[in-house]
């Protein structure tokens, strides 16, 4: 029988009075470690999380599908490999989840839309493949919302994501199941998507660590509706896949797997993570922006944010407030929105387009205005879209990292009425915009920058709050290594209340 804790095989992400790792909550590096030392073996390992998601996800509906027959056929494999001495990969034998919108084969790829309820993909994604090729074990796929669009993740498919913390609220959306997996014990990394905030929002809410990479460093081949590889070269401009972690140094290792170039690009170029540009907290420079008019942090978040920002003071970390000059964030902001609803638009059927021109046509919004924009009007803010990265690459050349909040409000209860337009989320100030989640999930999506969102303490009510770590294009490992960083100096990830070993 596995024991809940294992003799301690280097820096803990969750661990005891005793010394001892707590393997539930450990980091995926640490149980990595673990099993190379054979304290205990990928097949107990995933045995475990296979036997925890039987115990927890009934009430969390985290996991939508789980592999189990997969999981231990390669959880044999990798104890095989081992016992021969033969090297396995950074996360050899480590179990880990997927976010139900990456195609595994033979596993439904639905996006919680219901006409796809009986699909089957008929291939793994780049990510799937990528996380298996550095030793990890997929256990299955984690929930979302319909469409990958809310900050919830509920369909008429799989029901209800809930959040460890708090059953009665949201894990956030669209990468929710695989955020309550992580939080509770189930899993140890997974990966999820962000064009709005899919990575980012879900980690604050669940108390985890997540990357939202330059875009298109991650392949997403496989990440389609129904499982398809996709058209190879396709970009969004806005939209990535990245990982989801206990711990940002997690993040940095699987980052270092997922990313490059994938399909015929791989004849021509490859990509290595440049390091990042400091080791300690003190050296870092850093600018920050913990309130804007356009979202203020709630009552409950923004002292949580503020302590994090004393203590940066207190160690010595040189900080600069404010937004980069020539920065407006209500500006980019629709931008941001233009863009995005450009190509939602294009991929909507031709019967729901024309229900809502009827209501485009009107115009001088955002989104209206980018779904029945003109090439040349596109184009337009394609090339603001550019001057803004310009702005923020010519800032990091004096500053290290960014800091904002990741939400403007701590996980709010689940709401199923309306739409996101309509919407309102009670705070302790009173009723405010269900939209008001996205004016900080923009600045990193709109400039492409790398973001890690990295938990940095609890309300005075108990649900976790966090930071946007935003860095330098391609330099993905500056802002994880700062989230590293900042765990050793305030704390990173606690467990909720619950979850902890019988």
């Amino acid at each position: 029988m596995l024991a809940a804790t294992v003799a301690a095989t280097g820096s803990r992400a969750a661990g005891s009075a005793s010394g001892a790792l707590d393997l539930d909550f450990a980091s995926a590096l640490d149980a990595a470690a673990a099993i190379r030392k054979k304290s205990i073996s990928s097949l107990e390992l995933t045995e475990r999380m296979l036997a925890r998601i039987d115990r927890y996800n009934p009430k969390l509906d985290a996991f939508v599908y789980v592999t189990k027959e997969r999981a231990l056929l390669e959880a044999r494999k990798a104890d095989e490999t081992i016992a021969r001495g033969e090297p396995l990969g950074v996360f050899e034998g480590v179990p880990f989840a997927i976010k139900e919108s990456f195609a595994v084969k033979g596993e439904p790829d639905t996006w919680g839309i219901p006409e796809l309820r009986n699909t089957k993909a008929p291939a793994d994604s780049a990510a799937v493949e990528r996380l298996e090729a550095g030793g990890a074990v997929l256990t299955g796929g984690t929930n979302v919302p319909l469409n990958l669009m809310d900050w919830q993740s509920y369909n008429a498919i799989y029901g209800t994501a809930n959040n460890p913390w708090d059953l009665s609220r949201t894990p956030g959306g669209s990468s929710g199941g695989s955020a309550a997996a992580l939080a509770a014990g189930l899993t140890y990394l997974s990966v999820g998507s962000d064009i709005g905030g899919s990575l980012r929002v879900p980690a604050m809410f669940c108390g985890v660590y997540s990357h939202k990479p330059t875009i298109d460093l991650v392949p997403t081949r496989g990440q389609i509706p129904g499982g398809f590889a996709g058209l190879h070269g396709f970009s969004t401009g806005l939209a990535v896949a990245g990982p989801m972690a206990r711990s940002a140094r997690d993040l940095a290792a699987a980052l270092a797997l997922l990313g490059g170039p994938d399909g015929y690009d791989k004849k021509a170029w490859s990509w290595k993570m440049p390091p990042p540009r400091q080791r300690r907290l003190k050296d870092f420079r850093v600018g920050f922006v913990m309130d804007d008019p356009m979202a203020r942090p709630t009552s409950e978040v923004k002292p949580v944010l503020d302590r994090a920002v004393a203590a940066l003071e207190r160690a010595g970390v040189q900080v600069r407030a404010g937004w980069p000059s020539g920065y407006e964030l209500n500006q980019a902001a629709y931008t941001d929105q233009f863009l995005l609803s450009a190509f939602n638009f294009t991929q909507e059927p031709a019967e729901q387009q024309a229900g809502e021109r009827k209501i485009f046509e009107k115009g001088g919004y955002a989104w209206a205005d980018g779904a029945l924009a003109s090439y040349e009007r596109w184009q337009k803010q394609r090339f603001k879209q550019l001057a803004y990265r310009q702005i923020w690459q010519d800032y990091f050349a004096g500053v290290d990292v960014f800091l904002m909040p990741a939400a403007f409000s701590v996980a709010f209860r689940h709401i199923h009425d309306g739409d996101m337009n309509t919407r309102s989320v009670d705070t302790p100030q009173g009723k405010r915009p269900y939209m008001d989640f996205m004016p900080w999930i923009v600045t990193p999506t709109l400039t492409g920058c790398p973001s890690t969102t990295a938990p940095i303490g609890l309300t005075a009510t108990g649900l976790p709050v966090a930071i946007q770590v935003m860095g330098p294009f391609w330099e993905d490992a500056t802002p994880i290594e700062f989230a590293a960083l900042l765990a050793d100096e305030i704390g990173g990830f606690a467990a909720p209340p619950g979850y902890t070993a019988s």
